[in-house]
């Protein structure tokens, strides 16, 4: 594995390009005010902050799992995916999107736990049930969502706050939170035939001349928490920590060496040692959340195959 052939960032100029966007690990192109180009780029970020080093076939990974995913769910929940030219690149309709992210968990894991453990029993305006351990099952899932901020972090807001606001109007919301439950049954499901279990995910919508569309990516490890399912009862029982299938273990590395995305903190250096034992991780998350064997593209001339990818399709929806 080459460590430096990575999509570390991109900056291309397509025909009709009308806007570029850089977000922690995409790069998206405005094309004509209707579609946009998602470049799923090798960076990773973690607290909120990208790391200085990128990884190995990382946004392969992400963008081939979404591309399953809204593949297996696009007869329950219509999403904007015009064409996938490149391992590493989604084009798509495009949306207005909310300005909310439909976060759903299924199990007390994570910031709920966090939470929960606080002695707050209330979360996103929902209420939970005493006696509860961390990473047990819920009663039912529970959707919290969480505004979607420009830069910095998320900030957790209720059902009714959104629609008070005027963030989402009271029907789309309920749109958004059917859209939400739908998919997360269907996760969830996927992953028990894997031998999984989907803690908690994410998912974003936006508009579309009126239709409501599934956007960005679904069931990622950057999106969402795995546990394995076989032993998790046993764990549960004994108190132990659960097997996680996310990246919860590079959020681990990074505490362990100092760093938890605060004010004064320095991101700990990334060997090639780290870097090779972090894309080893996602490749091995691709194969145990798809099912299928991990096929590594060529990375030789990666900028060049993913631009030269990118305008072939653009031509084809030209025509």
């Amino acid at each position: 594995m080459n460590l430096a052939n990575t999509l570390s960032e991109t900056h291309f100029n397509f025909p009709g390009q009308t806007k570029y966007y850089k977000g922690k690990v995409r790069d998206v192109y405005t094309i004509n005010d209707e579609y946009l180009v998602m470049v799923v780029t090798d960076r990773i970020s973690a607290f909120d902050v990208i790391l200085p080093r990128a990884i190995p076939f990382k946004g392969q990974v992400l963008n081939q799992i979404a591309l399953q995913s809204m593949n297996a769910t696009r007869e329950l929940v219509p999403n904007w995916i015009v064409d996938v030219p490149d391992p590493n690149v989604t084009i798509g309709k495009r949306c207005e999107p909310y300005k909310v992210e439909m976060v759903i968990r299924g199990y007390l894991a994570g910031h709920a736990w966090r939470t929960y453990k606080s002695g707050s029993r209330t979360l996103c305006g929902v209420t939970l049930p005493d006696g509860l351990k961390e990473n047990d099952p819920l009663p039912e899932p529970i959707i919290t969502p969480t505004t979607k901020a420009s830069e910095g972090h998320d900030e957790d807001i209720s059902r009714e706050d959104i629609i008070s606001k005027g963030i989402v109007s009271e029907g789309e919301y309920q749109q958004l939170e059917n859209y939400t439950r739908l998919l997360f049954k269907a996760g969830s499901e996927i992953a028990a035939a894997r031998g999984l279990i989907l803690v908690d995910t994410k998912y974003e919508f936006g508009n579309h001349n009126g239709t409501i569309l599934l956007i960005d990516e679904i069931h990622t490890p950057d999106s969402s928490r795995y546990f394995y399912r076989e032993g998790y009862q046993e764990r549960q029982d004994n108190g132990e920590h659960q097997k996680q299938l996310s990246k919860e273990f590079l959020r681990q590395w990074l505490i362990e060496n100092g760093f938890q995305g605060k004010e004064g903190q320095k991101i700990p250096a990334m060997t090639d040692d780290v870097v090779k034992m972090v894309s080893d991780r996602y490749i091995e998350l691709y194969e145990n959340i798809s099912g299928n064997t991990f096929e590594k593209s060529d990375t030789s001339e990666i900028m060049n195959r993913v631009e030269k990818n990118i305008k072939a399709a653009l031509k084809n929806l030209d025509r």
